[in-house]
C-alpha cells in the first residue's frame, strides 16, 4: 500500500521547524549551557553565559530571534520508498516553507540571488540548500537547521594524506577551532566529517551538527576521539564569547565514512553555540 502525502505537509513542517529554531533553543542546549557557566572560575565568562542564558529566556518568551542572524536554511528530505508525494513539487514546497516561516515571524533575510556579482538579497531567505534520499518505508523525516555565516565562515577543509593520519586529523580539528576564535560566537559545537571525498567531508561535518549533544559517536574509537578533541578544545580558553574560560566548545561530533586509498579528507563545521536544528516526522 502507497502511502500519500500532500507537499502542504511539508511546507507546513518546515514553517513550523523554521520559526521555532529561530526563538527557542534546544533543552540539551540550554541545560549544557546552565552546567558550564557554573564551571566557568573567571567573572568576565561567568557573566557571558549568564548573558547567554538571559538571551535564550528572553528570545523564547518574547517570540524574538535568538541572533540577528537567523541563518541559511539547509533541510534534509528523507522520503520512504513506499509514499507518494501529490498536490506539485516537494522542491518548491520546501521553499515556500522557508518563505513563509521568513516573511510571517519577521526573520533576517541573509540570502543572495548571485553570490559573486549582483549580490541582490532575495528578501524572504530563499533558496534553501536540499537535500534528498530515498530511505525504507512510508515515512518523511525533515531535519533542519538555520546556520548563521558568523560561524559558517569559520568552517574548513583540508585533504589530508594517509601518513598524516590520526595526529594530522587532532592538529587540523583544534587549529580550526583556535581559528575561529571569538567569531564563532563560543562557545561552540563543532562538526567534523572524517573520510568521503572532499565534498562528502564537508557534508558529513554538517550531518553531524544534528546530533544530540550527548550523542556520542556509536564506534568507541571515535567517541574517546570526540572527547579528546572537547578536553584540548577548551584546554585553549578561548571561553564563553571569546571572553577566556574554560567553555570554548560544548561538543565535538564526528561522522566517518569510507575513502580512497591514498585519501584522507577532513572537514570541521563550526557552529555557535545555539546550533538550530530540528527534526519531524511525518
Amino acid at each position: 500500500m502507497i502511502r500519500e502525502v500532500n507537499v502542504s505537509d511539508i511546507t507546513a513542517a518546515v514553517k513550523a521547524a523554521c520559526q521555532e529554531i529561530a526563538f527557542d533553543y534546544s533543552p540539551d542546549i540550554l541545560k549544557k549551557l546552565h552546567e558550564a557557566k557554573d564551571a566557568e572560575p573567571g567573572i568576565r565568562s561567568q557573566a557571558a553565559m549568564e548573558m547567554l542564558e538571559e538571551n535564550a529566556k528572553i528570545a523564547s518568551e518574547e517570540r524574538i530571534p535568538i541572533c540577528q542572524d537567523t541563518g541559511l536554511v539547509t533541510v534534509w528530505i528523507h522520503a520512504g520508498q513506499e509514499l507518494h508525494f501529490a498536490g506539485g513539487s516537494v522542491k518548491e514546497a520546501v521553499q515556500e516553507g522557508v518563505r513563509q516561516a521568513y516573511t510571517e515571524s519577521h526573520l533576517r533575510a541573509s540570502v543572495v540571488s548571485d553570490p559573486l556579482f549582483e549580490r541582490i538579497n532575495t528578501k524572504d531567505n530563499t533558496p534553501a540548500v536540499v537535500y534528498f534520499d530515498i530511505t525504507e518505508g512510508d515515512q518523511v523525516r525533515i531535519e533542519l537547521t538555520a546556520k548563521g555565516f558568523g560561524s559558517e565562515n569559520m568552517s574548513r577543509i583540508k585533504m589530508l594524506k594517509p601518513a598524516e593520519g590520526l595526529e594530522g586529523v587532532k592538529d587540523f580539528v583544534l587549529e580550526t577551532i583556535r581559528l575561529a576564535g571569538p567569531n564563532a560566537c563560543p562557545p561552540m559545537i563543532v562538526g567534523v566529517g572524517i573520510g568521503g571525498t572532499f565534498d562528502y567531508s564537508a557534508y558529513l561535518s554538517k550531518r553531524a551538527l544534528l546530533r544530540k549533544l550527548d550523542d556520542g559517536n556509536a564506534d568507541e574509537r571515535y567517541r574517546k576521539l570526540e572527547e579528546e578533541l572537547l578536553e584540548a578544545a577548551n584546554r585553549l580558553m578561548i571561553g564563553p564569547m571569546g571572553l577566556h574560560g574554560v567553555t570554548t566548545a560544548l561538543s565535538v561530533k564526528i561522522e566517518t565514512a569510507p575513502t580512497h586509498i591514498a585519501g584522507l579528507p577532513c572537514a570541521v563545521n563550526i557552529c555557535c553555540h545555539a546550533c538550530r536544528h530540528k527534526e519531524v516526522v511525518l
